[in-house]
């Protein structure tokens, strides 16, 4: 029953992370940008999961490690949801969604370069598939191009920031880390907010989007991960998120209309295989 519940709250978990673009639409379409959405959503974030550490009464991260943490957010977390908020102003949400999970392939491959990590049959069948899959996935989107390059970037900055972040990670728990980031994140982009002016939605609409957005994609998601994680352990988590993209490109379809060529649901499949690869041989790994 545990490992169930553990499963059932990693899928709420992915499909409501699924629903970030789609909600960022709507917040767009009433007149926001991208820095205000992103203080709101990480500022309110972050009040929620300072509040969840008090009642855990787990202390907040302190020194060496609290500036690494900050570093995470100010930096990785900033560049990483900018990239990929924007993207969504240039491109289709389910192609920008399938390109954000090119990131494992990024962690796999940076692994083997800078910590020497042995290369297996699996991932450079698992590389492969990724490479393949994003060649699909971008070649027929030429008028996409630019949503698409900030999305594959995206990916890029999330991987390096999970590198870095592997060794920061074993002295905290995930919420410790969670409630500095988004802190972190949230500061910057109030920061950048009160420089470029506040662009709050016009009509009720875009309240909602941002409702949506605090609560449906990030606190409930976050939240159910983090519950989910101690039932089925990393790996498992790592490949029932899948659903993420998934998610995303069924809605983008329904409610805007979006529409991704054959080519490109291939090539996104391929993607997902490759996740679903690297997970399996990361899990075979541990148990060795």
């Amino acid at each position: 029953m545990k490992r169930f519940t553990g499963i059932l709250l990693i899928g709420i978990s992915a499909a409501s992370f699924g629903t970030l673009a789609i909600f960022g639409r709507f917040a767009y379409a009433d007149g926001m940008d991208t820095f205000t959405v992103l203080f709101l959503r990480f500022g309110l974030s972050a009040a929620f999961m300072t509040i969840l550490l008090i009642l855990r009464k787990e202390p907040y991260p302190r020194g060496r490690i609290l500036a690494q943490l900050v570093g995470m957010g100010a930096i990785g977390y900033v560049g990483q949801s900018f990239l990929y908020m924007t993207a969504i102003k240039y491109a289709s949400a389910g192609l920008v969604a399938l390109l954000l999970y090119l990131y494992p392939f990024f962690v796999a491959a940076l692994s083997v370069i800078f910590l020497h990590e042995k290369l297996t049959r699996t991932k450079i069948i698992a590389l492969v598939l990724a490479l393949v899959g994003a060649a699909l996935t971008v070649g027929p989107v030429s008028g996409q191009f630019i949503g698409a390059a900030m999305a594959i970037v995206a990916a890029l900055i999330y991987s390096i920031y999970i590198i870095v972040g592997t060794n920061v990670m074993k002295h905290v728990s995930a919420v410790q880390s969670t409630a500095v980031i988004f802190a972190s994140a949230g500061a910057v982009y109030g920061i950048l907010t009160f420089v470029n002016g506040a662009h709050f939605p016009t009509g009720n609409s875009g309240w909602l989007a941002v409702l949506g957005i605090i609560f449906i994609s990030t606190i409930i998601p976050v939240t159910t991960f983090l519950i989910g994680l101690e039932r089925v352990g990393p790996t498992n988590a790592a490949m029932l998120s899948t659903i993420e993209p998934i998610v995303t490109v069924f809605l983008a379809t329904w409610l805007f209309g979006d529409q991704l060529l054959p080519i490109v649901l291939v090539g996104g499949g391929l993607i997902l295989t490759a996740v679903v690869l690297l997970t399996r041989s990361e899990l075979r790994t541990k148990e060795i």
